[in-house]
């Protein structure tokens, strides 16, 4: 764990005497939903930052659109295929580009004050771990970084000072309520749920619903792989195992709540008895300000929450209709492998799901078949280092596969 005593600097600006100087940004995943928001809340404070790189991932005419927006330096597309549309796309801007996955690993290593860690799934793992690596302070909203090897990162983060920031609501969230108190006072900490479109269905119908229906979420405007997460509490599942990394918090002492309205993303209960809540209106600029100024405070251009106009809160348990929470809950339990295996398997599920050839009921079926399965070969070891976690993604991603055939 990342001491939240130890993350606070004097300030994100630094200072050329008297004239502060921008603070210096990389972004991975520059095109995704929370590459937009970053993009908005930057231009919504001009002269706070400049742009060193930017990542995507095969949309290379989006990317270049968004160098030119941001003014980036250098501007590196995952997919070798992207290339020719970012090269048209900045021709006559002076801007370096390059492709592949080196390129993505050579825009989180160029020279910044903080790199945000925006890339969807497993993808976001090399990249991520190398800015960690070079000491970088990381804005993580990709998740799967510390699903897929949370023990191997963090001992990293540790090693060279780097600063993990959480930028998902619920752990940043949980960040900022726990501000200076000693994280080994906490009994218990609560990540919220909105309940999805699903709330309020019978499992039957969960089981059965449409691709379109699963990606109609009621409060939160993501990419289809996350808002089919959501759909599933599957997302909650894997927010747990990362709360676990990046807080040092056991299993038991996690837990999630479903919570309608979204304004409450997590919860912190001391031992003395208080319960600290971190509020907010959905949407994501809030956090995303939050660690682009850290620890500084700017607009974010989001109002905070009306409470007199929304009149109540309410929170429901978590049950049964949603099995991926459960699968997720069991994997952090079982440590090892598990977990990195858990979210290749559902990557591939959910990729099967969004192609329509299978139903959203088989999501959580096809993940646990898939656990079941290598838990029997013995194949969910801890992985050592960033090597071995990938190899036990590509081992699920394949097994997942084979039973999806």
């Amino acid at each position: 764990m990342v001491s939240v005593t130890t993350a606070v600097r004097p300030s994100s600006l630094r200072s050329r005497g008297t004239v502060p100087l921008p603070k210096r940004l990389s972004i991975l995943g520059a095109t995704g939903s929370i590459g937009r928001s970053c993009a908005q809340v930057i231009a919504a404070a001009p002269g706070r930052f400049s742009v060193v790189s930017l990542a995507g991932g095969r949309d290379g005419a989006a990317l270049a659109k968004c160098a030119i927006e941001l003014g980036a330096e250098f501007a590196a597309v995952a997919d070798p295929a992207g290339y020719p549309d970012l090269k048209a796309g900045l021709a006559g801007h002076a801007v370096e580009i390059a492709a592949g996955p080196a390129a993505v690993e050579e825009a989180a290593l160029r020279e910044a004050d903080l790199v945000v860690s925006a890339i969807v799934g497993a993808a976001g793992l090399r990249p991520t771990f190398a800015a960690i690596a070079a000491g970088r302070t990381v804005a993580l909203a990709n998740k799967e970084t510390l699903v897929c090897a949370g023990e191997v990162v963090m001992e990293r983060a540790r090693r060279e000072g780097s600063i993990v920031l959480p930028m998902d609501s619920e752990h940043n969230a949980l960040f900022q309520a726990i501000g200076g108190r000693d994280p080994g006072a906490i009994e218990m900490m609560t990540i919220t749920a909105s309940g999805g479109p699903f709330r309020e269905w019978s499992a039957e119908r969960i089981s059965a619903a449409t691709r379109e229906e699963a990606l109609a979420h009621p409060n939160w405007v993501m990419g289809p792989k996350v808002t089919v997460d959501s759909a599933g509490l599957m997302n909650k599942g894997l927010e747990l195992i990362e709360a676990h990394h990046l807080f040092g918090l056991p299993a038991d002492r996690l837990d999630v709540v479903v919570h309608p309205q979204s304004i409450v993303h997590g919860l912190i209960a001391f031992a003395d008895g208080s319960l600290i809540a971190g509020m907010a209106s959905p949407d994501m600029r809030t956090p995303i300000a939050h660690c682009l100024a850290y620890p500084d405070r700017i607009a974010s251009g989001v109002r905070p929450p009306d409470l007199a106009a929304l009149g109540r809160l309410t929170f429901e348990r978590a049950d049964q209709r949603f099995p991926a929470l459960g699968l997720a809950i069991d994997a952090l339990r079982s440590g090892g492998g598990a977990a990195t295996a858990l979210n290749a398997a559902n990557e591939i599920a959910v990729a099967a799901f969004l192609d329509q050839r299978i139903g959203f009921g088989d999501i959580a079926r096809l993940v646990a078949k898939t656990l079941a399965a290598m838990t029997a070969t013995g194949e969910l070891s801890a992985p050592a280092d960033i090597a071995e976690a990938m190899a036990i993604h590509h081992i699920a991603t394949d097994r997942t596969a084979s039973l999806l055939a």
